[in-house]
């Protein structure tokens, strides 16, 4: 007892210690990124980049642990500290904070009531919404930044609102995307080869154009020159997926705050007042929702084509090739191959009287239960189909004789050895016969023929009693007319 009693203290500290670092985590990044925000803004303005907001906002979204109210306190204390830190005096510190906090709060609990499709940038619509708490988090933080802006910069309410509405809008807008469509951090295996794939000669063009068209930006310059990338950004989201996508647009919008922040945009006319800055930033912020969304929509558009695929290429019962794409398979295999090939024709025994004694829906689960068996038996790259109603058949690649009848006996022993378990609770044994067809000679010999060669050696098996392997050897086939009393 008091060992159980250890266990639950020692698992609810563990779960205390997780509960604290969360918070504790969202404190620290948020404080690095004012740290960054402060340290790159221009004298004696606000900063033209203010990542926080936004990366405090991404976070909340993404990790639940982190919704707690002492999250906040945390975070809080660490957007005042950051100012202080750098030289800030605390009144000064506390009112642009308090906007920042009151910014974060309200996108967030308008963010919150979304999907979580559209919380990870699945739907089509996804940045619709992200767009619109942005919004509204901007607006909310730029009702402080109004007031704060006559007391600290001497400057009007109105245009306080509007810088600070703009700036926010379009960092949340550039940074959110890229930590809502992240991937978990188990999965970055399969991120890396993500990107390799980007990093292909083929592939890095859509990255090329990007490059060359923010050169063309600076060579050229003009009004219009912010647009320049638009066609690339757009080429970016037919080619990548989100995370990717998000994550060009997001080079995109620091590049255009920088190029436009730091007057390096040549041949404009006159300086860049507060007003057609603000104008340009949110320019720069609504090019970039286009290749995200466009990405999204694509995204969406190719995963409902891979499922269409799917219920066009494979049987719905039991998850294998229908007869169809297993034809293709085989002779796509076959074709390919120098090494021996084997065809194995499987069918299960007095299947219509497991249909008469115990239903249809009975028989559908020993189907299933058979073919998730036959398939634990197989190799990834070996073709497997359901080419009949209780006849499957698969095609095994760099496999004679001898391994082929080891494979055969292991798929008959693994369906007849064990019991498939009704949904009733009820035991049925089945076993099947398996008709083989290997071919050392590949290059004569076609995959009609070895099917048809296997389809002789299973009718031979079915004729000597069933629950049995019979092996034959396509290069010398001897084909016996079928019969259909011995299914």
């Amino acid at each position: 007892m008091a060992g159980r009693t250890r266990s639950l203290l020692k698992a609810r500290m563990a779960r205390s210690g997780f509960l604290l670092c969360e918070p504790l985590l969202l404190a620290v990044v948020v404080f690095a990124a004012c740290l960054f925000g402060i340290y790159t803004r221009p004298l004696g303005f606000l900063a033209t980049i203010w990542p926080a907001n936004a990366i405090m906002l991404g976070l909340l979204l993404r990790r639940p642990a982190m919704r707690r109210a002492y999250s906040w306190l945390l975070a809080a204390f660490a957007y005042v500290a950051a100012d202080l830190l750098t030289g800030s005096d605390l009144p000064k510190a506390l009112l642009l904070n308090g906007a920042n906090i009151v910014g974060v709060g309200t996108a967030y609990l308008v963010s919150v009531r979304f999907s979580e499709s559209v919380l990870r940038l699945r739907h089509p619509s996804s940045l619709l919404y992200i767009a619109t708490s942005a919004a509204a988090g901007a607006a909310a933080s730029g009702v402080i930044g109004g007031i704060a802006n006559p007391i600290m910069f001497n400057g009007s309410v109105i245009s306080g609102w509007s810088f600070w509405f703009a700036t926010e809008f379009v960092n949340y807008v550039a940074i959110l995307p890229v930590i809502l469509s992240a991937p978990p951090f188990r999965s970055i295996n399969r991120t890396d080869k993500r990107f390799a794939l980007i990093a292909s000669s083929r592939h890095a063009l859509p990255i090329l154009a990007l490059v060359l068209s923010a050169v063309a930006v600076i060579v050229i310059g003009g009004p219009g020159a912010i647009a320049f990338p638009v066609p690339a950004l757009l080429w970016c989201g037919l080619a990548y997926p989100v995370f990717p996508a998000t994550l060009l647009t997001l080079l995109f919008g620091l590049w255009s705050l920088a190029v436009i922040s730091n007057g390096y945009l040549p041949r404009v006319p006159g300086p860049f007042d507060e007003t057609a800055l603000v104008s340009v930033r949110l320019a720069a912020s609504l090019i970039a929702l286009g290749p995200i969304m466009l990405s999204i929509v694509m995204q969406n558009r190719n995963g409902l084509l891979a499922r269409l695929h799917h219920l066009a290429t494979h049987d719905q019962l039991t998850g294998t090739f229908n007869r169809h794409a297993f034809h293709e398979s085989a002779q796509r295999l076959i074709a390919v191959q120098s090494k021996p090939v084997a065809v194995f024709m499987i069918d299960l025994d007095h299947f219509k009287a497991v249909n008469d004694s115990h239903g249809h829906a009975a028989g559908d689960e020993v189907l299933v239960s058979c073919a998730e068996r036959v398939r634990d038996c197989l190799r990834p790259c070996d073709a497997f189909g359901r080419i009949g109603g209780e006849e499957f058949a698969a095609v095994i690649v760099d496999c004679p004789e001898a391994k082929a009848a080891g494979v055969a006996e292991r798929i008959r022993n693994a369906i007849a050895g064990e019991p498939v378990l009704l949904a009733d609770g009820g035991l049925l044994t089945v076993t099947v016969s398996i008709g083989v067809a290997v071919s050392a000679d590949i290059s004569s010999a076609s995959f009609e023929r070895l099917l048809a060669t296997a389809d002789v050696a299973l009718y031979s098996a079915k004729s000597k009693g069933r629950d049995r392997v019979e092996l034959s050897n396509c290069d010398v086939p001897a084909l016996i007319p079928r019969t259909a009393d011995l299914r």
